[in-house]
């Protein structure tokens, strides 16, 4: 029982990281740049948790920031709870407003993620994902038993629920609370945030989509974030974005939220600014490419 669960916590922390430093922080949003070789590892790690396309994935994801809470976004749960839990998934083909070609063009030229995708035929793309996960854990059966392989299928099955909880779960304003001030419904969830390795401060994102860090305050922990961290000194990251101290300052100024209800010394010494809606912030950070300055502190 011991190394059952041994395995099991240890291949939910390794799948979940695939998912929001893969599949999220950096196919998705860009936040960093790695070597290819670390790129596909937590690439990897998202497939083998049944996460699908990386192409489909961080296209979905990056139509749902460019419509964020509109009848546009491919799930949010204004529209329909259960569309933004597990309807979204029904899709047989990309509604015409997402584009892979138009909107992961950095994606489509890799030839892996290309095979991934399966020319967008989202069954064969589905099954391939479904088809090659569990091949893993039969690989896994073969050399280490099925209990192994038992804990790995649940973990990988356990760590799927992560986005599909959160897309409904963290639009719902009444289940969380906001650091920032947006026009969208994003909200921060301390439950979600420690389940999903950081994903779960989803306000933080929505103001800030194109940042490698998503807990902005002390006790906003974000596990994925001190692994990028490391990853940067061990030089495997580089071109990390981060907003700088100033930076979140600023926009927590411009939103007049904080947690004492009035402005410290520190935050009345950053001049006014005009708070931006969550869908221009997206427009505005989403594609950005990372540069060096943005990855200092």
């Amino acid at each position: 029982m011991t190394e059952f669960l041994i395995v099991f916590a240890i291949s939910y922390v390794i799948h979940a990281m695939g998912i929001t430093i893969g599949y999220h922080r950096l196919l998705s949003h860009r936040s960093f740049c790695c070597p290819k070789w670390v790129e596909y590892f937590w690439v990897f790690m998202g497939y083998l948790a049944f996460e699908g396309s990386p192409i489909w994935w961080a296209t979905i994801h990056r139509a749902h920031h460019r419509h964020v809470d509109t009848p546009l976004d491919p799930h949010s749960p204004r529209e329909s709870l259960y569309n933004a839990h597990f309807g979204w998934l029904t899709a047989k083909t990309y509604a015409p407003h997402v584009n892979p070609a138009i909107q992961s063009k950095d994606l489509v030229s890799d030839p892996l993620y290309r095979f991934l995708e399966q020319d967008g035929v989202f069954w064969r793309a589905h099954t391939m994902g479904f088809a090659v996960a569990l091949g893993f854990r039969a690989l896994l059966w073969a050399f280490f038993g099925w209990q192994v392989a038992l804990a790995s299928l649940l973990a990988g099955l356990a760590v799927l629920q992560i986005p599909l909880m959160l897309n409904v779960v963290c639009h719902i304003p009444k289940l969380g609370y906001k650091n920032f001030r947006s026009e969208d419904d994003s909200v921060n969830v301390w439950w979600v945030g420690l389940l999903a390795m950081g994903e779960g401060w989803h306000n933080n994102h929505h103001v800030f989509p194109g940042s490698a860090r998503s807990g902005i305050k002390p006790l906003e922990f974000d596990f994925s974030w001190h692994v990028i961290r490391l990853m940067r000194k061990l030089g495997w990251a580089y071109r990390v974005n981060d907003p700088s101290e100033a930076q979140l300052r600023a926009k927590m100024l411009a939103s007049g939220i904080n947690t004492s209800g009035r402005k410290s010394k520190a935050l009345a010494s950053i001049p006014e600014r005009p708070v931006l809606s969550a869908g221009t912030m997206a427009q505005s950070t989403r594609m950005q490419r990372p540069t060096s300055a943005a990855g200092k502190r």
